[in-house]
């Protein structure tokens, strides 16, 4: 099983972008917390940014939304996942180093705070991509294809 948290996303642009790469690298569920955008909204509109970006993959990829990130956690407890935070850490290993298990939780934050602290307090595992330049960070959605796709390479 192959879950995907995002933690308090701005952007519906980012969010429509993730689900598009979510459906191309079989993640079974989006977990969605906080502020981050739905694909439907409450009043039960399409979220068009989501749609539009995400190419349509958001009306069939299965999703949830969840007010805190100590929710989430607690609902997918049962699944026995393996919580993998992606963030600039002290105690982060290189993704190079990683090999993605069989239950896993990607979990993506802010895109200018990060991933919470709570999550990186619990996280079996927190990996970070190499940066070569003098950015430290590349965008969320581009983050997620490079993550979910490393996991996917070496399974062939």
């Amino acid at each position: 099983m192959k879950l995907l948290l995002l933690e308090n996303i701005r952007s519906a642009y980012n969010v429509g972008a993730v689900f598009r790469t979510a459906d191309a690298t079989a993640v079974d569920k989006i977990l969605l917390v906080g502020h981050t955008p739905a694909p439907i909204d409450r009043f039960g509109r399409i979220q068009s940014e989501i749609y539009k970006t995400s190419v349509g993959a958001s009306a069939f990829i299965a999703w949830e939304h969840f007010e805190s990130v100590e929710l989430a956690l607690e609902a997918v407890e049962v699944a026995k996942v393996q919580v993998v935070a992606v963030e600039l850490s002290k105690q982060a290993i290189s993704i190079e180093y990683f090999i993605e298990p069989k239950n896993v939780l990607y979990v993506l934050g802010n895109e200018v705070t990060g991933v919470s602290q709570y999550v990186l307090d619990i996280a079996d595992t927190i990996i970070e991509l190499p940066m070569l330049g003098q950015k430290e960070s590349l965008n969320i959605s581009v983050t997620a294809g490079v993550v979910l796709y490393h996991g996917i390479i070496h399974k062939i």
